[in-house]
C-alpha cells in the first residue's frame, strides 16, 4: 500500500516540469516551499520548521539574481525611486523593506504570489496604518517590476488595504499647552524658539528642521518648499518668531540646532521636542502645533485656498476640516445670540400677558 502523505503537504508540477512541494496549514496563510530532496533528512527538518510557520531561506548568495532583493536593489536605481518618490516617502519605505528583505530578501520573485502579499499585511494587522504603509512600498515595487517586464504579474493587485480607525491623528494642542510649555520654557532658551517655529509657520518637523536663514526673504516672508509634497510656501514672517530668533541666535544656517550645534535629524527632533513637552507637563509632539495654529487661521476667518497655500495642501479637504470647524463656532455663536434674544421675547410677552389678566 502507498505510504500516506504527510499533513499539509502539497505537491505540484511547475511549468518547467519539475515537482515541487510545498506546506499549508490554513488558507488564510501562504504556502512555504520545501527546497531540499523529497525524502531526504534535510526534506523532514525542513517539513516539520514550515508546519511552525518558519519560512526556509533558499540557497545561494544573498541578493542573487532574480530575489526580492535584487529586485528592490534595480528599483532602487530608477527614476521611479529617486524621482517621483519624495525623501520622506523614500525613508519611509527603506525602513519597511529593511525588516522584508531580512526576512525574505532571497525569495525568487516569481513565488510571491498574492497570499504572500495577504499574510504580509496580516501580520501588520493590528497597526492598520503601518499595513498599508507596507502594501504601498511593495506594492509600488511590483508595480514598477512589471512594468519593466521583469515580473508577469503584481501580486499586491486586489489586495484591499485595512481600514484605519476613526480618529483625529495626532492630538492637537491647546491655548493651554501652550501657556504651560512657555512657562516652562521661557523666552530665550532653544525649547521655546522651537516652539514658536511651528506655532508662527505651522511647518510639519521635516521643514522647521530645514528652515533656515536663507529663506527668509527681504519681503518679509519665509520662502521654503515643503519636503512632503513640494509645494512652494509663501509665510509671512511673524514678530514673535523673529524675537524667538533674536533671543537665541543660532550659530549656522539652521534656526533649529541641536546641543551640538549641528542641524537637526527629523525623527531625532521630533523625539526630542515630545520629550520637552512632557517635561512642561503635556503629552503631545510638534505635529499638534501645526493644528492649532491651522485651528487659529481659520477662526481667523481665512479661506480654504487661502489655508491650503499657508499649510502646504494640496487637497482642500485638509483646508475643509479646519474652516468647517470655524464656520460651526461661528453659527453656533450667532444662533446662540438669537437662542438669547428669542428668550428675551418670550419674557417680554410673558410679562405683557401678565399685565392684560
Amino acid at each position: 500500500m502507498p505510504r500516506p502523505r504527510w499533513p499539509h503537504l502539497q505537491r505540484e508540477t511547475n511549468r518547467h516540469g519539475k515537482t515541487v512541494w510545498y506546506v499549508r496549514r490554513d488558507r488564510s496563510q501562504p504556502r512555504i516551499r520545501l527546497r531540499n530532496a523529497f525524502g531526504s533528512p534535510e526534506f523532514e527538518t525542513e517539513y516539520f520548521a514550515a508546519l511552525r510557520g518558519e519560512t526556509p531561506q533558499p540557497k545561494g548568495p544573498r541578493g542573487g539574481a532574480g530575489t526580492l532583493e535584487w529586485l528592490w536593489g534595480r528599483y532602487c536605481e530608477t527614476s521611479a525611486w529617486t524621482t517621483a518618490l519624495s525623501p520622506s516617502t523614500r525613508r519611509q519605505r527603506e525602513n519597511i523593506m529593511k525588516h522584508v528583505l531580512e526576512r525574505s530578501g532571497r525569495a525568487p520573485v516569481g513565488e510571491i504570489d498574492k497570499d504572500a502579499i495577504v499574510y504580509g499585511r496580516e501580520q501588520r494587522k493590528a497597526t492598520p496604518s503601518q499595513a498599508n504603509n507596507y502594501l504601498a512600498a511593495i506594492g509600488g515595487l511590483f508595480a514598477w517590476a512589471k512594468k519593466a517586464g521583469l515580473v508577469a504579474s503584481n501580486p499586491c493587485e486586489g489586495v484591499e488595504s485595512l481600514k484605519r480607525p476613526k480618529t483625529r491623528g495626532f492630538p492637537e494642542w491647546t491655548p493651554e499647552d501652550e501657556t504651560a510649555f512657555i512657562a516652562h520654557w521661557p523666552l530665550g532658551t532653544p525649547q521655546y524658539l522651537a516652539y514658536m517655529v511651528h506655532a508662527c509657520t505651522g511647518l510639519r518637523r521635516g521643514d522647521a528642521v530645514r528652515l533656515g536663514r536663507q529663506h527668509f526673504g527681504r519681503d518679509g516672508k519665509i520662502h521654503l518648499q515643503a519636503e512632503k509634497n513640494g509645494v512652494e510656501l509663501h509665510i509671512p514672517i511673524h514678530p514673535q518668531l523673529v524675537a524667538a530668533i533674536q533671543a537665541c541666535m543660532p550659530s549656522g544656517l539652521s534656526i533649529l540646532e541641536s546641543k551640538w550645534g549641528r542641524p537637526w535629524v527629523k525623527e531625532s527632533y521630533g523625539n526630542t521636542f515630545h520629550e520637552w513637552a512632557k517635561v512642561a507637563g503635556v503629552n503631545k509632539n510638534s505635529h499638534g502645533i501645526r493644528k492649532l495654529a491651522a485651528t487659529r487661521v481659520a477662526d481667523a476667518g481665512a479661506s480654504e485656498h487661502e489655508m491650503m497655500a499657508l499649510f502646504g495642501w494640496k487637497d482642500p479637504a485638509m483646508a475643509r476640516v479646519y474652516t468647517r470647524s470655524a464656520n460651526q463656532t461661528r453659527l453656533a455663536a450667532q444662533a446662540a445670540a438669537k437662542v438669547g434674544n428669542m428668550g428675551s421675547l418670550l419674557e417680554l410677552f410673558a410679562d405683557v400677558a401678565q399685565n392684560e389678566t
